[in-house]
């Protein structure tokens, strides 16, 4: 008698228990598709449910469309304040975040990275985002600057929960 027999299952029949490749190829065209119209990206090229992007106010941006995770590159030390709005573009696409709140999240995120030279996380509203920048003793270091934008978790627990994603307890 097995245990686990979900498990034993899954081990013997793994394509049974995955997503249809074709669903999760049109879920990652549309949320490519919209990130494109939100931001002014350009498709630089996509293998499965990963993207990548090119912009001129970014080196790189990559898109995880089974994590809905978003990953920032640029080569600058301190990119331009086109990049912190690029990243409030992208996070309105990705989590219907207001994409001016998220730039400025990302702008104090980023400052304060430089300061303390630590990785720099926050939470605003419905998006989640972690910024890092390279040591400034090391030029040569590539990418220089890096933001990391998530769904934020918490949100969605409140929404799971029946509460307003913005109203705060007490």
């Amino acid at each position: 008698m097995m245990l686990f027999p979900r498990l034993a299952a899954f081990l013997l029949f793994p394509t049974l228990y995955a997503a249809p490749p074709a669903a999760a190829a049109d879920g990652c065209d549309a949320l490519s598709a919209r990130m494109i119209r939100a931001t002014g990206a350009s498709l630089a090229g996509r293998d499965g449910t990963r993207a990548v992007f090119r912009s001129s106010d970014a080196e790189r941006m990559s898109l995880d469309c089974r994590a809905r995770r978003m990953v920032f590159s640029a080569l600058e030390r301190e990119p331009a304040r086109r990049y912190y709005a690029l990243i409030g573009l992208a996070a309105g696409a990705l989590t219907g975040a207001k994409p001016e709140t998220i730039e400025t999240l990302a702008l104090r995120l980023h400052q304060s990275a430089l300061g303390t030279g630590r990785p720099q996380e926050g939470i605003a509203g419905r998006a989640a985002l972690r910024c890092e920048t390279a040591p400034d003793t090391d030029p040569f270091a590539s990418p220089r600057t890096r933001c990391v934008l998530i769904p934020s978790i918490r949100a969605a627990l409140r929404r799971r929960a029946g509460l307003p994603v913005g109203a705060r307890a007490g």
